[in-house]
């Protein structure tokens, strides 16, 4: 599949870290993480299961507080920040969680319209409407909007997760595994959802994934996470041109399984 090409600023990083390291007691996960997000860029962030790639972005986000290394986010130093700086900072960083984390007990309307009433003081209802059509519209789900969750299918609850987090009009999108649990089919609406919000949204976004299909339709750039570091990074066909075999089997699974 064509991805076009949204324009990057390479001189532009809205995400710098640098010697970062993350241990679960005797557990070291990150090992010395260095890397750049620039503005205007998919990146695609691979690695097995308990790789750490999930505590990456709980770290970029402030979830989780890394052991040593900097992070500087947006402009941001997010060991240094107070909390409300850092409330004020995920505003502008838009989270897709794995499980979608959509609540249960309300309909799309009204998960949708929650983030925009708890961090927009004063908007109109009139602005709210406008807003909550407008993503939808994005994600193709228009028709969704009195449902419930529990009457979407999987990846219609993936889109309507990324539709919450769009209507802030976050400048940064963390996916965390976007296809996980998906049919092959849906896996490729939502890897053409990701490409077209990095189009119209002119976001930046870090993908964590394992799924190969999802890597290479959708990154500009991918880091593949071996052993807590990134050992390798370029284009999709550059980080497996590779007789390591550590990386061969990873690429041999996705594809020829």
């Amino acid at each position: 599949m064509y991805k076009p090409k949204a324009p990057i600023d390479h001189t532009n990083a809205v995400i710098t870290i640098k010697g970062l390291e993350k241990s679960f007691d005797d557990y070291h996960v990150l090992r010395g993480i260095d890397l750049d997000l620039y503005q205007g860029e998919n990146l695609v962030v691979l690695g097995r299961s308990g790789t750490g790639k999930s505590v990456l972005i709980k770290i970029i986000s402030g979830l989780l507080q890394a052991d040593t290394g900097s992070i500087n986010v947006l402009g941001k130093d997010i060991n240094s920040i107070t909390d409300r700086e850092l409330q004020e900072l995920r505003i502008r960083i838009g989270f897709s969680f794995q499980n979608s984390a959509l609540y249960d007990s309300m309909t799309v309307r009204k998960n949708l319209e929650f983030p925009l009433v708890r961090n927009r003081k004063g908007i109109t209802r009139k602005e709210i409407d406008s807003a909550v059509e407008e993503v939808l519209e994005a994600v193709g789900l228009s028709q969704t909007i009195n449902q419930m969750p529990s009457e979407l299918s999987g990846g219609q609850r993936k889109r309507i997760g990324i539709a919450r987090t769009l209507i802030l009009n976050p400048e940064i999108m963390l996916y965390d595994e976007p296809t996980a649990g998906l049919d092959p089919i849906t896996c490729i609406e939502i890897n053409e959802l990701i490409n077209e919000v990095q189009e119209k949204y002119k976001t930046s976004s870090i993908i964590i994934t394992h799924d190969l299909t999802c890597a290479k339709q959708t990154g500009d750039r991918i880091a593949m996470l071996l052993d807590g570091q990134f050992q390798r990074q370029g284009t999709f066909d550059e980080v497996f041109d590779t007789n390591d075999e550590r990386v061969k089997p990873f690429f041999d699974y996705n594809f020829i399984k």
